[in-house]
């Protein structure tokens, strides 16, 4: 009898990051499944050893805070989105930041590369999407067209199209190629907060309106909507990779006590991590014992708020990663 791919997920050996002093906004794995990169209100992005959670490297770089961070699919590169109004992009073997691409006027929301990593695209409260050269850093187009911020971006798989998602409640489709068609999908009742591109080429939309829609970008249509118990924003989306899951996040969602803010699947697909502005995690365990006995005293000076990432959510019978031979960063 054919199964729902979601009744294969279970809870299972549940970790916490949980280093930042601010909301966690985003998660990111490296291809290889080897490295989580996270970012947060505190202006910092950490890069974690997935298996175990030790925190690898903190890099800073921003002066405000980071509100979006994502893996080139070579995993090369590292690039973030800053309430600065800049992107970054950094080389993951370094931590080194190897461009500083400026041009947006406001703050940056979202940034994705495109599946080659030749091209970056960023979008921000200035209402508008900018689509970076990765190797010269130079800007190559300007997208036009939104009338509120772009909060959202993502790459069709076959690099044919890039869709953007805005707080004017629609989500665009622009051509990359030929004619550079741009088409408009309308039905949201609320900003469009993220997007994914599934292998299969369909693209998922979440909302602040409570739910999800998948389009079918070849047919300009919505192919189903996707709606929760209770109309809870919803943050993030993302496939699995062979396309026959789809995971959102949203208020209250996924175990947190407080709202998830991003979910990303492993590459295996065996495990689905979330971050969210958590209180009180009392679960963490830190290799880093120096840094952490330091950051125990400040805290025992100022008690408050400490956020985490949840990292465990895994689909029985494939197989983790925990015995892959970790690479560390250099940097600091």
């Amino acid at each position: 009898m054919w199964r729902h791919p979601c009744e294969d997920f279970r809870v299972s050996g549940v970790k916490y990051f949980s280093r930042h002093k601010g909301e966690v906004n985003c998660c990111s794995f490296s291809p290889d499944c080897q490295i989580l990169l996270t970012c947060s209100d505190d202006g910092g992005l950490y890069l974690w050893r997935a298996a175990t959670g030790k925190l690898l490297a903190k890099v800073r770089g921003h002066a405000g805070p980071v509100k979006c961070c994502v893996f080139s699919k070579d995993g090369l590169f590292f690039a973030s989105a800053s309430h600065d109004c800049s992107v970054g992009i950094w080389l993951t073997s370094s931590v080194e930041r190897v461009r500083a691409l400026t041009g947006h006027t406001r703050s940056v929301e979202t940034v994705s590369f495109s599946v080659d990593s030749k091209w970056l695209v960023s979008g921000g409260w200035d209402n508008t999407a900018l689509l970076w050269d990765t190797e010269t850093g130079l800007k190559m187009r300007e997208l036009l067209g939104h009338s509120a911020a772009v909060q959202s971006s993502a790459f069709s798989t076959d690099s044919r199209f890039l869709a953007t998602g805005s707080w004017d409640h629609s989500v665009k489709l622009w051509g990359l190629s030929g004619d550079k068609e741009v088409v408009t999908l309308d039905g949201h009742q609320g900003n469009v907060a993220c997007l994914c591109f599934s292998t299969t080429g369909m693209l998922a939309s979440g909302s602040w309106d409570g739910t999800v829609r998948v389009w079918s970008p070849q047919r300009r249509v919505c192919v189903f909507v996707l709606r929760g118990a209770d109309r809870a924003w919803v943050r993030c989306v993302v496939f699995s990779r062979d396309g026959l899951v789809l995971a959102s996040t949203a208020e209250g969602d996924m175990g947190h006590k407080d709202s998830a803010y991003g979910c990303v699947f492993s590459p295996s697909g065996a495990l689905l991590t979330t971050g969210s502005d958590q209180l009180d995690l009392g679960e963490e365990e830190d290799e880093d014992s120096g840094e952490q006995e330091e950051e125990d005293q400040e805290k025992k000076k100022q008690p408050g708020r400490r956020q985490g990432v949840k990292h465990g959510e895994e689909r029985p019978g494939q197989a983790g990663h925990a015995n892959d031979p970790f690479w560390e960063p250099s940097g600091p």
